[in-house]
Parts: structure tokens; C-alpha cells; sequence
């Protein structure tokens, strides 16, 4: 095959052979390689990312083993990692025994089976190979004796940036010189905030600008410079002409820009999720490659042409024959003294049975020890219920791991029943908060709104308050354009440095009641009035979406809800629809710990318009014709769980009948109780929390209002199972925090609308949490970012390590690491347990592809507990 670009080998019909054509089959080569990465949110809107959506029709194992060859990234847990989990029980090694026992039944042996059983078991202590042995003469001897046999055993890598293969006269790689340029050029581009001046032509697009400037970088050389004057003004066009330029074969080109855009994940994440946003930017990835390949064409060009050098890399048998002595139990005579036949077998067989397949069977007797416990306690026979019919109140909560505890110590308390449901309770709405011309979404980030609502207040007190936050709003403003300007900076210290000195201070050394104060002024000073929310539908053709709901859709979102809670009879005189958020300062992360799926939203608006739909008389009278009659002393009622200090916060309390304000009061009264308890159970497992404290409540709030601590909460650490079920499963059962809970009545879904709907929905979401977490616990140099400490916020997008890193995609140190040795998450790919009959879940898998897809590559695990309380694997 020629050595040329794949648009200048294509055959096209005379018609199509035009610069429409030539771009559209560009864009969809460079579609094709994104699929190695993941669209990233802006860390203010942090939505949880699986890194590997795009991949899920490969095997877990095919991609572990990918990234190790290409990028040298290792997705399976270290050793220091499983033996941990060993020495603290979490392992049953019968698991691994049975694990090591499956990988050989599925192999080929070519030497008997003790042998290879004897040297696995070894091996699978995951000691490291002594030095000296690896070192010693004898070894090297017998390398070289019998090294000409095996030269043809060589490990194919993926097409890396030739920039990976050459250094300048200082040594330094070309690739981390172009991964510092482009670099610079996205925060240029995507800046949001931090820069005082703007990118030129800045709307014209990413390449457009780029392509006007780089002329003129000082940072590049006049060859470099000159080389780049006179490239083309069409972003697909430069990319053609780069790859031509150097030579990149047809058959490579997907894979040449799938190895650019994993050489900085995080932002080309974030340009292909900008991409997503607008038809304005529907070709930024396209125009990011541009950037990056023309660049490193320029920078590379006078190395070029290179050897074909690059695609394989033979691999040593040193550690092999060190494998055999060490954990074979041979010794170097023995081996030498085997025929050529003989010793290629077992030298074949050390290469298979590696690293990662040893660690690969250890994670996943890690994951079925997990599994095991898991249906021990949630088909124990010997546990107590709750009777639906004499609870006095019940509140629904999101299936956030974080909302189990808090759950259980409120069943501990009285006649309560707590429900499961994702938390933004089925609806797809904006939200515009009083007084702001702005809506965000407030439902998860897979999903879009269909409706925007807005809150309201009487007029003459909604003037008073907008003018009010407009004065606060001003003074932010006025400040932060102070800081970007150049002569008004030069006396911003000078007017604000006694106040900040002072919040600096206060903060510091009493940050409780300095936090307390400032919310205090800063609340008294607005006085928010009391709100309405718009639930009728306003006609408004400027509107991109409709503002309120028809008659119709109220009752629509209304009967949605209530069938994914399984509340359709029994109801207790008070409901209460539970949103949950959280508080913390100075923390980047603030959003991921609000909610890791909806982008940062707190759900306790989402809470409220449910509450007050399912109030509404019309709204009653209509599912009463469907047979879900609510009692008219039953009071549905909003609050917000706020995970970082465990407190139930009222936001939206109607007129309550005499039965509801009885179970109103009920709550109110065990509040304390529950809270003291709930922050006592999880305040424990931070590894800075001193245990004698007396005052959980009053520690939990140092941690939220402690602007230096960097670690407020654990957020959704440790999660590792989905349970989909009555509450009766699990119910008395300590799930740790571990588990996402929601609630699912097999017999209320005979078309399994339900559960395609939860495994679609909230199942995409949890799968992709837990990956979050996975991925930034087990590769945290690529996949998570850093220390919190040592992080830059950039551009008003992300994180960054320094000034010029990759834009940090995963979850920080803090949010995984009891410490700098210790992993507090376990690194479990997610157990999702239907409670149905087989029927149910087998109808799931055959309807749902890309669910069965997941499940049979390993992406999330799976089981069943059938009518009887059976548990099976599937």
C-alpha cells in the first residue's frame, strides 16, 4: 500500500470530489477515533465520566490489555492494592483458586497441568521478581544461549505521534513540546473567566484563530513559523495536508488520531464535549487535530522521514526465565538442559500467564468475595420489615450510595418508610432560581430538559430583592474586573487587602462561625422572599423550551414518579421528597459532591416541583381514574438531605393535615438523633477524624466550613453495587454506604417498562460513577488528578497539575486515598442486583443490546434474586 493519506486513495465519483465531501469524510474519521475518549464537563457542572463509554463493545480485558500496550496505562489494581484488600479480608482466595482454575480450563496447555498449577500459585502471590536473580550472571548466560530461538516473540503497538519517537539536541521529547503548545493554545480558546484579554477571533473557531496567531509565536522558530504561514485555512484541509506531510498510512490514519487525542484525554474531552453543545462548534475535535498535527508537523519536519521503527518492540525473555527459577521452582541447569521445543513452552506460557492476567483474576475474586457477602446479608431469612400500612411517614430519597446510611439510622427511629428513586425524581427540567435570567439543567447530563421553571414572588418584594442581589452581584463584578485590568489592579490591594486579610483570618482560625457569619449577612442582606413555582405552561415563542407544564404533563410526571418509587397504594399521611446536596469551601470539586450525575445540581428543586405537582387537586383526580388514589389527608412535602453534614432541610412544607403534622413533628424530633448518628458513622471512616469527639454534628460542619480542609466528605467512594428492589430486600441490612438503592416492584411492571426505563436511566448513570471512581483509583497519573493541594484552576474549566498540564478529567487524591499508600475505594466494577423473576431479566438482556453488551464484557456485573429469594449469578 502506498504510503498517502486515505482521502487521496479513496474513490470517489467525479460529483463528490469537492471540499463538502472532503470535509464531511474527515470529520468522520476523526468521529470513528473519538471513541477512545470521553466527552468532559466543565468542573462547575462536574458530571461523573466513564473514560471508556466509547469502547464498551470491546471486552473489559481487550481494552486493560490495550492501553497497556499503547499508552502504558494499567486499568487493573496494583498488587500493593489486592494484597491490602487480602490482609483486611476483603479477598476469599477459594475465589482465586476458583478463578485460577477457570483461566486454565480456557488455555491451551502445552506442559502438565501441576506444573503450570504449581507456577501459577506462586506467581499469584504477586511477589516481585528478586533483582539479583534478574541481574545474575547465570541468567544472562542462559538468555544468550538460548535467546536466537525466541526473537520472533514481539508485542504490536497502535500507531503512536511520531513526536513520540524523537528528541531534540536537549534530550527533551518532541511530544511533551507539542503537548505544552497545545496546551497553551485550548486555554486560550476555552477560556470562560480567568483571562483579562480574549483569543482574537476567537469566533471564528478554534483553528481559524489559531491559524491567524501562530504566525506570529515567539515561542516557535522562524522555520516553525514559516512553515505554518502559508498552511491552509480550512481546518480539515490542514489536517489532510499534515498527514500526508508525514507519511501516515492509510490503513493508521483512525489510529494515528485516536493516539493524539489519548495523549491529552482531558482536553480533547473537552473540546468533543463543547462539540456536543452547539452546531457552532459541531467540528472543534476536528479543529483541535488540525492544531495538534500541523503543529507537530512544524515541529518534526526537519527529522522526517523516519524508519518504520515504531510499530513493535520485541519482548525480553529475561523476566520470563526469571519467572520459571522464582516461581517454578527450577533451576537455571534444569532449564538449560530442556529441549529448544520444551523451553519455548514454558517460556510461552510465562508470557501468558502475565502481570495483568495474575492481577485480573485477583480483582475478580476481589469482586465475586464482594458479591458473595452481598447476597449473604440481602437474602438473610431472619429480618424484620417495616408494615407499609402503619408508616407514618414516607420519604423518598435519591439512590445516591451516600442516602443508605442516613436511610437506615430514620428506619431505626420510628414507624418511617424510606423509598429509592434517582433524584431528580423523572423530571426534565431547567430550573431559573428568583431573580436570575439564567436557567441550568437540573436533571442528569445524559438526558436534556423539556421544560424550564421558574420561581416567583410578589412583585413589589421581587423588585426590593433583585435590586439587593443585583448590588452583591455588582460588587463580585466590579472586584473581579478590577483584577483583570492593569492600572485598577495596581490599588486593588490596597482597598480590599484589610477585608480579605481578614476573612483570610477568621477563616483560618475559627472558620465555623466565620462561615456562619458571612452566610448570616449575606442571607439577611438579600432577605429572599417566599417563592411560587411557574407549573403552568406559558406559551413563549422566544423560549427554547417551554416554560411550565400542560394539565396533562403534570399528571404524566406525577404517575412517572410515583411508579418508579412502587408508591401507588398505601400512601402515609405525609410524603417527602428528599433532594440531596452538599456543602464545602474552596473546593473545586464542590459540584461533583452535589450530585456526580445531573452536573452539579442539588436535586432539592427537582424535590419541590414533585411535592407540589403531586398536591395539585386536578393531578389527584386523574390518577384516581387509574386506580393510584391519594388519601386527601396525605401531604406531600419537599427537604433536601445535605450529605456533608447529614441534615434534613425543609425547603417546601404546605398546609399539613392533622395526621401529616403529626409525622412532620415525628421527624423534626428524631432529626437530632438521626443526624448525631449518621454523621458518627461516616465522620468514622475520614482518616483525619478524631474519634473521641463527643460533637459529630460539630465537626461535621468544620469539615464543610473549614475552607483548608480537603477532604469535607468521601462523596460516593467505596460505591460497588446497584441493587434494583423493595425495600424489604434490604431493609435492617448495614450496606456501608456501598450500595445505590432503588426502589422496583417486579409485580407492578408486567411489560418490564420499569426496569428498562431504571437500567437505562439510573444504570447508565451509577455504571458510569462507579468507572469514575475505578478509573481514578487504579490509574490515577492518567485517569483522576492529583492532589488537591498542588491543583491550578484554569481557564473557569478544570484542574490542572501546574501551568501546563493535561485538563484532569478524574476525581482528586483526597476523593479515593486514605493516604499517600492506602486506596479507600475499592476498585469493584459494579454489581447491579434485580430483584425479578429470571423471565424479567432474561426479556431485559434480549431487548436491551447495549445493556447485555456491558454485562457480557465485563463492564458491570450482574444477578438476580427470583420470587423465592433466590440469588443467582448471571
Amino acid at each position: 500500500m502506498s504510503v498517502t493519506s486515505v482521502l487521496t486513495k479513496r474513490k470517489l465519483k467525479k460529483k463528490d470530489t469537492n471540499k463538502d465531501v472532503q470535509q464531511r469524510d474527515m470529520n468522520d474519521l476523526v468521529e470513528s477515533a473519538s471513541r477512545v475518549i470521553a466527552p468532559l464537563w466543565p468542573i462547575s457542572t462536574f458530571a461523573a465520566r466513564n473514560p471508556w463509554m466509547g469502547l464498551e463493545k470491546q471486552s473489559f480485558e481487550q481494552v486493560a490489555s490495550w492501553l497497556k500496550n499503547t499508552r502504558d496505562v494499567d486499568i487493573y489494581p496494583s498488587a500493593s492494592m489486592i494484597l491490602s484488600a487480602k490482609n483486611k479480608g476483603e479477598i476469599d482466595e477459594a475465589f482465586v483458586n476458583i478463578e485460577l482454575q477457570r483461566w486454565l480450563d480456557s488455555h491451551s496447555l502445552h506442559i502438565p497441568r501441576d506444573v503450570a498449577e504449581r507456577f501459577c500459585r506462586a506467581a499469584l502471590k504477586l511477589d516481585t521478581l528478586p533483582s539479583n536473580l534478574l541481574s545474575s550472571h547465570e541468567l544472562k548466560k542462559l538468555e544468550e544461549e538460548i535467546s536466537g530461538l525466541h526473537t520472533d516473540r514481539v508485542e504490536n503497538f497502535s500507531m503512536q505521534p511520531i513526536s513520540s519517537y524523537i528528541e531534540n539536541q536537549e534530550g527533551e521529547g518532541f511530544v511533551h513540546i507539542l503537548d505544552h503548545h497545545v496546551i497553551k493554545w485550548c486555554k486560550l480558546y476555552l477560556d470562560e473567566s480567568q483571562a483579562g484579554w480574549t483569543m482574537p477571533n476567537r469566533e471564528k473557531g478554534f483553528y481559524h484563530a489559531w491559524h491567524r496567531l501562530i504566525q506570529h509565536d515567539p515561542a516557535l522558530r522562524k522555520n516553525q513559523r514559516q512553515c505554518l504561514k502559508n498552511w491552509p485555512q480550512e481546518a480539515h484541509m490542514a489536517l489532510k495536508q499534515a498527514l500526508i506531510s508525514m507519511e501516515i498510512p492509510e490503513s493508521e490514519i483512525q489510529t494515528y488520531l485516536e493516539g493524539h487525542l489519548l495523549s491529552l484525554p482531558g482536553w480533547s474531552g473537552m473540546m468533543l464535549w463543547r462539540s456536543q453543545q452547539s452546531s457552532h462548534e459541531h467540528a472543534l475535535l476536528t479543529e483541535y487535530l488540525a492544531v495538534r498535527i500541523s503543529m507537530e508537523y512544524a515541529l518534526i519536519k526537519p527529522y522526517l522521514p523516519l524508519n518504520n521503527k515504531r510499530l513493535e518492540k520485541k519482548v525480553s525473555i529475561t523476566s520470563l526465565l526469571a519467572s520459571w527459577i522464582h516461581w517454578g521452582d527450577l533451576s537455571i541447569e534444569e532449564f538449560s538442559q530442556m529441549s529448544p521445543a520444551k523451553q519455548n513452552e514454558y517460556l510461552t506460557f510465562a508470557y501468558q500467564f502475565d502481570e495483568r492476567v495474575r492481577r485480573k483474576i485477583w480483582l475478580e475474586a476481589w469482586e465475586q468475595t464482594n458479591t458473595d457477602r452481598l447476597s449473604e446479608k440481602i437474602t438473610s431469612k431472619h429480618r424484620a420489615t417495616n408494615n407499609k400500612k402503619s408508616a407514618l411517614a414516607q420519604l423518598a430519597f435519591c439512590i445516591d450510595v451516600r442516602s443508605e446510611p442516613f436511610r437506615r439510622q430514620l428506619e431505626k427511629e420510628g414507624p418511617l418508610e424510606t423509598i429509592g428513586i434517582a433524584g431528580f425524581f423523572g423530571l426534565p427540567i431547567a430550573t431559573s432560581e428568583l431573580g436570575s435570567n439564567h436557567s441550568h439543567p437540573s436533571l442528569p447530563v445524559i438526558l436534556k430538559p423539556n421544560h424550564k421553571i421558574k420561581e416567583s414572588a410578589d412583585e413589589n418584594e421581587l423588585k426590593s430583592y433583585q435590586q439587593r442581589k443585583q448590588a452583591v452581584d455588582s460588587l463580585g463584578r466590579t472586584f473581579n474586573t478590577m483584577k483583570q485590568n492593569v492600572l485598577a489592579s495596581l490599588l486593588l490591594p490596597e482597598i480590599s487587602g484589610p477585608w480579605l486579610s481578614l476573612r483570610m483570618v477568621t477563616r483560618s482560625f475559627v472558620p465555623r462561625k466565620a462561615d456562619r457569619f458571612i452566610r448570616n449577612l449575606r442571607e439577611n442582606w438579600l432577605r429572599k422572599p417566599d417563592t411560587k413555582l411557574s407549573l403552568n405552561y406559558v406559551h413563549d415563542q422566544e423560549a427554547e423550551i417551554p416554560v411550565g407544564f400542560s394539565e396533562e404533563e403534570k399528571v404524566n410526571y406525577a404517575r412517572q414518579a410515583l411508579k418508579m418509587m412502587g408508591l401507588t397504594e398505601n400512601f402515609a399521611p405525609l410524603v417527602v421528597i428528599c433532594g440531596h446536596g452538599s456543602q464545602s469551601i474552596n473546593n473545586p470539586y464542590a459540584a461533583s459532591l452535589d450530585c456526580g450525575a445531573c452536573g452539579g445540581a442539588a436535586g432539592g428543586f427537582n424535590a419541590r416541583v414533585l411535592a407540589a405537582l403531586c398536591n395539585l387537586p386536578k393531578v389527584r383526580e386523574v390518577l384516581a381514574t387509574e386506580g393510584i388514589e391519594i388519601p386527601a389527608d396525605t401531604v406531600f412535602a419537599a427537604a433536601q438531605h445535605q450529605t456533608t453534614v447529614d441534615e434534613l432541610h425543609w425547603l417546601y412544607v404546605p398546609e399539613l393535615s392533622e395526621a401529616a403534622k403529626e409525622a412532620f413533628d415525628r421527624i423534626e424530633a428524631i432529626m437530632p438523633k438521626v443526624s448525631h448518628n449518621a454523621n458518627a458513622e461516616r465522620l468514622a471512616q475520614l482518616p483525619n477524624f478524631q474519634s473521641k469527639l463527643k460533637n459529630p454534628k460539630a465537626e461535621a460542619h468544620r469539615f464543610a466550613e473549614d475552607w483548608s480542609e480537603i477532604r469535607p466528605e468521601w462523596g460516593l467512594a467505596r460505591n460497588a453495587s446497584f441493587i434494583i428492589g423493595q425495600r424489604e430486600l434490604t431493609q435492617n441490612c448495614d450496606l456501608e454506604g456501598r450500595a445505590f438503592l432503588h426502589n422496583y416492584d417486579w409485580k407492578q411492571d408486567e411489560s418490564g417498562e420499569l426496569l428498562a426505563n431504571i437500567i437505562a436511566g439510573p444504570g447508565t448513570v451509577t455504571q458510569w460513577i462507579n468507572l469514575q471512581y475505578y478509573a481514578s483509583t487504579v490509574a490515577p497519573h492518567y485517569y483522576g488528578s492529583g492532589n488537591k493541594v498542588t491543583q491550578t484552576v484554569t481557564a473557569g474549566l478544570g484542574v490542572m497539575q501546574g501551568n501546563a498540564s493535561d485538563l484532569l478529567a478524574g476525581l482528586p487524591w483526597q476523593s479515593v486515598m486514605q493516604s499517600d499508600h492506602e486506596a479507600y475505594h475499592s476498585p469493584l466494577r459494579l454489581l447491579i442486583v434485580i430483584q425479578a423473576p429470571r423471565k424479567y431479566v432474561e426479556r431485559l438482556l434480549n431487548n436491551d443490546s447495549a445493556f447485555r453488551e456491558k454485562v457480557q464484557n465485563g463492564w458491570v456485573r450482574l444477578a438476580s434474586v427470583n420470587q423465592e429469594g433466590r440469588w443467582e449469578n448471571w
